[in-house]
């Protein structure tokens, strides 16, 4: 194996948007995780349409876009509410830093 093969190892930063550099990284990370709780509390219930129909305020066409990771017109706020009437509570850690450079350049 030559030289030319080698791998070079970069270290993430945790958030793979800002990784790629993605505008409102922070936003598009937190909203990643809340879609996939809820795709995993849907698998593991293994709910139906019917369940989403018979509660307000949840519907199937919202599931789906959650499901395809169509996230742009679903606010964090009703991310946490689908959470909430499935049964699950959401825990927020917030923390503030000055941003860099590249951060304030996006």
């Amino acid at each position: 194996m030559s030289t030319d093969d080698d791998l070079e190892l970069v270290r993430g930063s945790g958030n793979v948007f800002r990784d790629f550099g993605y505008p409102n990284a922070e936003v598009l990370s937190a909203k990643s995780k809340l879609a996939a709780e809820i795709i995993a509390v849907i698998g593991d219930d293994d709910l139906s349409a019917e369940f989403f129909n018979a509660h307000p305020g949840l519907n199937v066409e919202e599931l789906m876009r959650i499901r395809n990771a169509s996230l742009s017109d679903i606010s964090i706020d009703r991310l946490v509410e689908i959470v909430a009437a499935l049964g699950r509570s959401v825990e927020i850690d917030l923390s503030f830093r000055k941003a860099n450079a590249l951060t304030a350049a996006q």
